[in-house]
């Protein structure tokens, strides 16, 4: 079938203004952000890398393992993954409005007139049938960009979407790290607790022993037993957080309901600990602006771009709107004839459509169209403060806690030694019974608060690489 389309000269024209879109093109917005980061207070080497498995930095494959499960099959992360899928295809439907859309359209009926009510000339029959089979096309000019607005919305979207699952990502490698070493720190803590009840108890059996032969009072028998109690009260404590923690991190990692009630999580064991001083630093002079690349900001600033471009698809409403509609295909009363030559029919038509008054709505749309990307621009903004300022936070915290575990180490040590010279000047008769539990009293609160420290120095160096978007890279150092 040959047609020949004398509207083709004006179709061209229109498809080359489809190359035109209304609304306002992206740019990024400008921040007075610092030349660089802070110096760090550590004198120690740092890092001019992070790997992006930046938990490695910890030297324990327990927690390795235990990352890489969570995310495999951690919820937040399966949730993120199916997000990412819907945006990916909302972006494909926004893409396919772009285009045209054809249909194939197959039907027949059978008809009977009425002789009441319907006047049927003579020789036609009362019954007609009717058989129809039409390739069906349609497609509205993209002229002023609305369509390609929108599939530039979707896109961002999509690419926010992304960003929102690296951000889940990071933020759960934090959280297990954080809470793994929780764990450790309670298992150092209830085995601490274990060994002074220990010896807490074979005192009470002495202070029993001396006693009987009366070389001791029962004041001290007495004060003994209290200090027992008061272990098996801390250790029961202990021991419920410690249940508390390893729940927690097993449904974090995604496990099964039985595994979260009844499994174990593998950790190494209390007494391998890391050194406070092996954290990584963040090296001096390292460019601020490469913060921008947190997840979260990229989020932000694909929420931004879909919020603007979707101005330029509200003002695209103003403009005619051109479509083309057509078919071709056959027509026959009867199905033998349907596709032979003269039961062919085609139809082809051009539509433009002007809005003239719609009591305001298309300006209330595009008003509502700015008002939503100056809410973005806001809150790209805001996350971009708030993204520096949890880096000073950070970095604050983790200059905090090395200097605090230090500190704790130094006391405990130094508790330590004032407990071994109680129980002497105690066995000497230098002393009673009660400066000896002072001692130790005061030995293990500084013992478990310096494994506290210490659990704060590690989880500070998680915080550290969450606020910095994961690892970094010190140019300096190429």
């Amino acid at each position: 079938m040959n047609i020949r389309f004398r509207t083709l000269p004006a179709l061209a024209a229109a498809l080359i203004l489809a190359g035109c879109a209304t609304g306002p093109d992206y740019a990024r917005p400008e921040f007075e952000l610092p030349e660089s980061w802070s110096a760090a207070a550590a004198p120690e080497a740092r890092p001019a890398r992070v790997p992006e498995r930046w938990w490695t930095l910890y030297g324990d494959p327990a927690l390795d393992r235990l990352v890489d499960e969570a995310l495999a099959q951690g919820a937040d992360t399966q949730i993120a993954a199916a997000r990412v899928l819907e945006a990916r295809a909302r972006a494909g439907i926004a893409d396919a409005d772009r285009y045209p859309a054809a249909g194939l359209n197959v039907g027949a009926n059978r008809t009977q007139s009425s002789r009441e009510t319907a006047f049927t000339p003579p020789g036609v029959p009362r019954v007609t049938n009717a058989h129809r089979a039409t390739l069906d096309v349609a497609w509205e000019l993209d002229l002023w960009g609305k369509y390609r607005r929108a599939s530039e919305a979707a896109h961002a979207e999509a690419f926010a979407a992304e960003a929102a699952r690296e951000a889940v990502r990071l933020a759960l490698a934090a959280e297990v790290a954080q809470r793994y070493f929780a764990l450790l720190a309670l298992d150092a803590q209830v085995q601490t607790v274990r060994q002074v009840l220990a010896t807490r108890a074979e005192t009470v059996e002495l202070m029993r022993q001396r006693l009987d032969a009366g070389i001791a009072s029962e004041l001290d028998l007495r004060q003994s037993e209290a200090e027992v109690a008061s272990a098996r009260s801390q250790l029961a404590d202990l021991e419920r957080a410690r249940e508390a923690q390893e729940a927690a991190l097993a449904v974090l990692l995604g496990r099964s309901p039985r595994a979260a009630m009844q499994g174990a999580v593998a950790r190494t064991a209390p007494e391998a600990t890391a050194r406070i001083d092996d954290a990584p630093m963040v090296p001096a002079g390292l460019p601020s602006d490469l913060l921008l690349r947190r997840p979260d900001l990229l989020e932000a600033e694909q929420r931004l771009v879909a919020a603007n471009a979707r101005i330029g698809a509200a003002r695209a409403e103003y403009f005619p709107a051109v479509s083309l509609t057509g078919y071709v295909g056959s027509e026959s009363e009867q199905l033998a004839r349907l596709f032979t030559g003269p039961a062919g029919v085609f139809q082809f038509a051009m539509g433009l459509a002007q809005p003239i008054f719609n009591a305001g709505r298309l300006g209330y749309a595009t008003a509502a169209a700015e008002a939503q990307r100056d809410q973005a621009l806001a809150e790209y903004r805001r996350a971009v403060a708030n993204a520096f300022a949890d880096v000073r936070t950070a970095l604050a915290a983790q200059r905090a806690a090395r200097e605090t575990a230090l500190a704790e180490s130094e006391r405990a040590e130094a508790l330590r030694a004032a407990l071994r010279l109680a129980e002497q000047r105690y066995e000497a008769g230098l002393s009673g019974r009660l400066e000896t539990l002072d001692a130790e009293r005061g030995y293990l609160a500084a013992e478990l608060a310096r494994l506290d420290a210490v659990r704060a120095g590690r989880a500070a160096i998680a915080d550290l690489v969450k606020a910095l978007g994961g690892g970094w890279v010190d140019p300096s150092a190429d």
